[in-house]
């Protein structure tokens, strides 16, 4: 899976219509309305924005009053084709006096997206794991540096009998972490839960 580096445009024209095609990167259905509000208010007279979201946990997509499948799926099919995630796509359509029918409505989607992908820079989407360690109190800034060093992020810290930090690791870097964390702190961490986010 990939995700964008940064949002990026492409227009398109079919007989006489203009096809602006736009991929954000978004984390959310939240981040993505207000985007889409922003673009509607940039383009006040386009007959239809239309778009799909995907996102971890909130997915979505809208044909803005085109022929139902005509816009939104064939722009769907290219995200998950280019297997494209946290990402919005939004294609701003300006009517050009010519109806391009039901078929030539699915390519021009399909290619105005398809298009902007072309120019996208894509990074691969790392998976990252939760995992929750108790220290005691004296090796906690021991550990939070150690994370700093290692790119590791401390989401949450709760105080009980010992300090307990949950941390985001990368998948692939969660073993060599523990490893030598382990090492760094003479064994005095417990690992009290993995899971995946």
């Amino acid at each position: 899976m990939f995700q964008l580096a940064s949002a990026v445009y492409a227009e398109i024209e079919i007989k006489k219509s203009r096809f602006l095609g736009q991929l954000y990167p978004v984390r959310s259905r939240a981040e993505s309305r207000e985007k889409l509000a922003e673009i509607r208010a940039q383009h006040p007279n386009a007959v239809h924005v239309c778009w799909v979201l995907l996102c971890e946990g909130d997915s979505g997509l809208d044909d803005d009053g085109e022929p139902s499948g005509t816009a939104a799926k064939p722009m769907y099919n290219v995200l998950v084709h280019k297997q494209l995630f946290n990402v919005l796509a939004v294609v701003v359509r300006y009517w050009g006096g010519i109806k391009l029918g039901a078929g030539g409505l699915t390519r021009a989607y399909g290619q105005a997206i398809s298009d902007t992908c072309k120019l996208a820079e894509l990074l691969p989407i790392e998976i990252q794991i939760e995992v929750l360690f108790s220290v005691q109190f004296a090796d906690e800034s021991s550990l939070r540096r150690y994370c700093e060093q290692a790119g590791v992020s401390v989401i949450d810290t709760r105080y009980e009998d010992r300090a307990i930090l949950r941390l985001l690791v990368k998948l692939t870097q969660s073993e060599k972490f523990e490893r030598e964390v382990f090492d760094l702190l003479r064994g005095n961490l417990q690992k009290l839960k993995h899971s995946e986010t």
